[in-house]
């Protein structure tokens, strides 16, 4: 839901539960049905039914013509579906990982983000790419980088990261909706987690606002702020910092381009102490971006200096002790949220 639970509604519990892939897939459905300009492309999307199962059934449904699997070549079929957004199409690409999408950066950036403005407002490029970004478990580097602040600061495109099935469903109906590129970021390992959804979520017409956060999660003494799979971890932060009194308000950005600034400085008016949290790497991150924002607009209502949770600046390690060490873990979240209620030891103690 865009909004808090309102009383006439049942609580969480009560609601039926939906995985991530099944929100990403309805929406899918159901926006292919009401709008046949809508078609699917990418490796594996038809007859595997998705690497990751989101395109269950479409091929079925749709056919060839709007459910296009293609050869392992990312630029091109990444040419060619901007190329279609130009006349008129609206495709939804799918990469296996955003790391091979690495292969087509030329096209997302030069090709899709630019066109709108180097046409004068002529050529509109309403397409959406998509797939799982960021650390799975044990893939390595070249398939475990986060490409929120690599997308977030490209103007042109907008660049969302769903938590929640409410989040993927709600996100990914107004992206296809969307007449400019969107760069829609999953997590490999959302995608079977399941989450409650109300009867508004289920809706064929709801749509969630690119550029709103959400608060997750009320609270007083310090703003939390995360997106994607650590929203979750924000949140098992938060449940352990109760225990010792410390009330901290999660807030899920949901979009990274644009920001909701206005949400996120708004909350720490109210807490006066930040802590952001991503699992990509610490230079040039959202969460710097964040930072500067609060500091450039609201830096006198900070009672306490900022604090960054990251992964560590390093190459993604595959062995499974090194790869947890190098992502961000709740134990870190509640030593940041910690030491900015000057609850807890410094942090070159900590070390």
């Amino acid at each position: 839901m865009s909004q808090r639970l309102k009383d006439d509604q049942p609580e969480l519990s009560e609601m039926p539960q939906m995985m991530v892939r099944e929100a990403l897939n309805s929406a899918l459905d159901e926006e292919m049905t009401a709008d046949p300009r809508i078609f699917l492309m990418g490796e594996e999307v038809g007859e595997y039914q998705g690497a990751y199962k989101v395109s269950k059934g479409l091929l079925h449904k749709y056919g060839p013509d709007r459910v296009v699997d293609t050869p392992i070549t990312e630029a091109g079929f990444t040419g060619l579906a901007t190329g279609a957004a130009y006349y008129g199409l609206r495709p939804v690409l799918e990469f296996m990982t955003f790391n091979f999408a690495m292969q087509a950066i030329d096209h997302l950036v030069n090709s899709a983000a630019k066109t709108h403005y180097m046409s004068g407002g002529n050529i509109s490029v309403p397409i959406v790419f998509r797939g799982p970004n960021g650390a799975a478990l044990g893939v390595g580097a070249q398939h475990s980088q986060c490409y929120a602040p690599w997308y977030g600061s490209v103007p042109g495109l907008k660049v969302v990261a769903p938590y929640s099935s409410e989040d993927a469903r709600g996100l990914l109906k107004a992206a296809i909706r969307d007449p400019d590129p969107v760069v829609f970021l999953e997590n490999e390992l959302l995608y079977g987690e399941s989450f409650p959804v109300s009867e508004e979520v289920l809706d064929p017409s709801f749509t969630l606002p690119i550029g709103k956060a959400k608060i997750e999660k009320e609270g007083r003494d310090v703003t939390i702020t995360a997106f994607s799979r650590m929203v979750g971890y924000a949140l098992k932060a938060a449940e352990k910092l109760a225990k010792e009194d410390i009330n901290a308000e999660i807030i899920n950005i949901r979009s990274i381009r644009p920001l909701d600034r206005s949400s996120i400085n708004a909350s720490v008016r109210k807490t006066n102490r930040l802590v952001t949290v991503e699992e990509g790497f610490p230079q040039h991150g959202v969460g710097a971006e964040i930072c500067a924002s609060v500091v450039e607009e609201i830096f006198e209502y900070l009672d306490a200096p900022v604090e960054r949770i990251t992964g560590a600046d390093v190459p993604m390690p595959y062995a499974a002790n090194l790869e947890r060490m190098a992502l961000p873990q709740v134990e870190a979240i509640v030593r940041a949220a910690k030491r900015v209620c000057y609850r807890f030891i410094p942090k070159a103690a900590a070390v």
